[in-house]
């Protein structure tokens, strides 16, 4: 069966195929700078809303616990129904597109091999993305970043003259460099778009794909700082940690099954507030009260994460913040809130992996191993469980934390969380790309 991407993109072939080959990897370079520019661009507004929504600058849950508990409940409900008046009065106008722009999700414009992606739409829907992960919503800023960086590669792709399955590969350029620059991750970005984005090895397009997403995430490296997302200091890998990530990868794989089945859940409940924008008000309302609570549920969870890597943080605490963040995500993404899951799943595989090593290490220490080394590993075993994506996740997590030496341990519990989640059936977030292919 012919793929998208099939094609012969090497100086050898036809006549002109050095020049298709140079004219590729230039729009792929182009591709990694306009992602690059997407994630600095959107991060750079969410610090316009928020400061104007909060007064505060510097992270949502800094700016949640400078809030007075009113404020907090009033900023999260109106962020959230703007998001929802934005996304249903821009319907009707996304809606009168060209007729040929109908694929809006970009991983399966990707494999499908569809270059050209609806204009409008994305226009919308990082508008009110915007909106809401401004304003405290529990769901990742880098699902919308990386939907623009898609977007921008598919404009490239319109434009470069070259034949169509060439094209095609430009669009999976820009995944690619919107996933490194996201997440700091290049060569996770790589592997998220051959495992996840295409289901195959695609030959054709690993060279594009590799200059698109170190051209990226070079340039996040220099604009921005040279660091892993995460930054912590080295921990050590035990002989214990290899038997602990197994249990762990064990449980990460239910609990990953289990957030797909919740999602899902909090999704079908929703829906029955037929307005869009009530649905998404109500689900701020309830992040909001949930808040006045636990203000660490506002955003992404990078900061809490951040906390949890490095090592001081009492269990008690983590315990409450999993449970809360865990609801206040359910509600933010079962309500109909545009962004990614993405994040948020990496903040309860760490704070799950920190408190399993406490609980054992009260059993016995000997077992436990270092508490952040078995938040790293948590990590990566929920992100594995959830996009039934193993290969990325270990990449990613290793990448985003720069603890290579735990890649045993990673790789063991991956496995495991895979194992679990597939064996129960549950439908990945991003779907399966074999199936999408058959």
């Amino acid at each position: 069966m012919a793929t998208p991407l099939s094609g012969n993109l090497g100086p050898a072939g036809p006549p002109g195929a050095a020049t298709r080959a140079a004219l590729l990897w230039l729009a792929a370079a182009l591709a990694g700078l306009l992602a690059a520019l997407a994630t600095l661009g959107f991060h750079w507004l969410i610090g316009v809303i928020e400061y104007g929504a909060t007064g505060w600058s510097g992270g949502l849950v800094a700016a949640a616990m400078a809030l007075p508990p009113w404020r907090r409940v009033l900023v999260a409900a109106a962020g959230a129904l703007a998001a929802g008046l934005a996304l249903y009065g821009g319907q009707r106008w996304a809606a009168r597109g060209s007729a040929g722009m109908v694929h809006i999700d970009y991983i399966e414009a990707a494999r499908e091999g569809i270059v050209v992606l609806n204009d409008r739409t994305t226009v919308v829907r990082s508008l009110s993305a915007l909106l809401s992960v401004s304003t405290g919503a529990s769901i990742g800023r880098e699902g919308p970043m990386v939907q623009l960086a898609a977007w921008f590669a598919s404009w490239v792709a319109r434009i470069f003259p070259l034949p169509p399955e060439q094209r095609s590969a430009i669009l999976v350029c820009g995944i690619a460099a919107g996933i490194g620059s996201a997440y700091h991750a290049p060569i996770a970005g790589v592997v998220f778009v051959l495992e996840l984005a295409l289901g195959f090895l695609a030959r054709q397009a690993v060279v594009p794909v590799l200059i698109a997403a170190a051209t990226s995430s070079a340039l996040i490296y220099w604009w921005v700082e040279p660091r892993p997302l995460y930054t912590m200091p080295p921990v050590q890998l035990v002989a214990t940690n290899l038997g602990m990530a197994i249990v762990e990868g064990v449980i990460c794989g239910g609990f990953g099954w289990l957030l797909l089945k919740m999602l899902e859940y909090s999704r079908s409940a929703f829906g029955r507030i037929k307005s869009q924008p009530l649905r998404l008000g109500s689900g701020g309302v309830l992040v909001g009260l949930l808040s006045v609570a636990v203000p660490q549920v506002w955003g992404n969870g990078y900061s809490v994460v951040s906390q949890v890597l490095l090592g001081d943080s009492a269990w008690q605490w983590v315990a409450l913040v999993l449970v809360a963040k865990v609801a206040a995500t359910m509600m933010s993404a079962g309500s109909g809130a545009i962004g990614g899951v993405f994040t948020p799943t990496l903040f309860v595989g760490a704070t799950t992996g920190y408190l399993l090593s406490h609980l054992v290490g009260m059993a016995d220490p000997a077992l436990a191993g270092d508490p952040r080394a078995m938040a790293v590993v948590g990590m990566a075993a929920v992100l594995a469980a959830v996009t039934h994506a193993p290969l990325m996740a270990i990449v990613m997590v290793l990448e985003m934390t720069n603890q290579f030496q735990l890649t045993i341990a990673v790789m063991f519990a991956c496995a495991a969380a895979y194992a679990i989640s597939t064996h129960f059936g549950a439908r990945p977030l991003y779907g399966n790309p074999i199936e999408g292919h058959a």
